[in-house]
């Protein structure tokens, strides 16, 4: 294990970069609520973060390719230039090789649509050593321009996997590679990497994934989630609060970390339909539906999830006030 001391990483009033996945809305019909997505992606740069779509918050692994192919179309056109994040997302079984050219077919798709590719992981990538994993990646690298890597714990993907340091700072050679999103739920690797980060290459960007510590952001991570799709707005306004030196940051965090807790729970799939409710109860979106194989949450929790939206609408009024 790498010795790292968590208040070297601290990083003052630094300037984050917050990426948030977006969800896919259903409607009482069981189809995908467009006007619904367009109004969140759209409300996502509003607040001024950047939206990323075909991730496992938008169900990338349940939904076909035309699903996936119709929400980077409309994304591209709803932000007309704006920056954006795609899942590069190719299903396979365990067992299977490496599928290279889907995922270069996926990449080009991303790119001619303005986004910046993210690797999902695959039974055929990470089920290789570790240098076949380096040489998968660097493959992908010899045909596009920019992309991120993305380490996905086994509790919201099967295929996921969490690689050993030697193979995170192989991935981070790689020129192409421009950053990566860490999602093992734990900080002691998350600050391993940004300890290397720092020491070998400053400007490749760690978001985090992990949504049990969205204060990651305090020692040089950005951030790439699934919980700032709840609520793009008050992300923002606790980013802005860092970035201040205002000590604010500290009470909204803590208010949006137990939203966090409560919807990452075990199951941590689940947190979709959390996700939804609390979308729903917003009056972001017109149902708290989920796409029909996602793991649900029991309708008991809208009561919680109110309670929560309350706090978090009581802390805002008293900030506006």
């Amino acid at each position: 294990m790498v010795s790292v001391d968590p208040l070297n990483l601290v990083q003052p009033r630094r300037k984050i970069t917050g990426v948030s996945a977006i969800l896919l809305p259903f409607t009482e019909a069981g189809e995908v609520d467009w006007l619904a997505f367009d109004q969140h992606v759209s409300r996502t740069v509003e607040a001024g973060l950047i939206p990323a779509v075909n991730m496992d918050t938008g169900y990338v692994n349940l939904i076909d390719d035309s699903t996936r192919n119709y929400v980077l179309n409309r994304t591209h056109d709803i932000l007309a230039g704006l920056p954006f994040v795609a899942g590069a997302f190719v299903a396979d079984r365990e067992g299977d090789a490496f599928k290279c050219d889907a995922y270069l077919q996926q990449i080009e798709f991303i790119e001619d649509r303005g986004g910046l590719p993210i690797v999902f992981q695959s039974y055929g990538l990470t089920r290789q050593s570790s240098e076949r994993i380096v040489e998968s990646y660097a493959q992908l690298a010899s045909a596009c321009d920019r992309f991120l890597a993305f380490e996905l714990t086994t509790s919201l993907a099967p295929f996921g996997a969490i690689y050993d340091l030697p193979t995170f700072e192989g991935v981070m050679s790689i020129p192409q590679c421009v950053g990566v999103k860490h999602s093992s739920f734990r900080r002691e690797p998350e600050w391993e990497r940004l300890q290397l980060r720092n020491e070998s290459r400053p400007d490749f960007v760690i978001f985090t994934g992990n949504d049990f510590a969205i204060d990651m952001v305090m020692y040089g991570s950005d951030y790439l989630l699934g919980l700032s799709t709840f609520a793009p707005d008050l992300f923002a306004m606790r980013d802005k609060f860092w970035e201040n030196g205002d000590r604010r940051f500290y009470e909204l965090n803590d208010q949006l970390q137990y939203l966090g807790h409560f919807a990452f729970r075990h199951p941590s799939p689940g947190y979709k339909h959390s996700a939804a409710q609390f979308l729903h109860l917003r009056g972001w979106i017109g149902t708290d539906l989920t796409h029909p194989f996602s793991v649900q949450r029991p309708s008991s929790d809208t009561e919680i999830l109110q309670a929560i939206q309350g706090r978090l609408e009581q802390f805002v009024a008293e900030v506006s006030a």
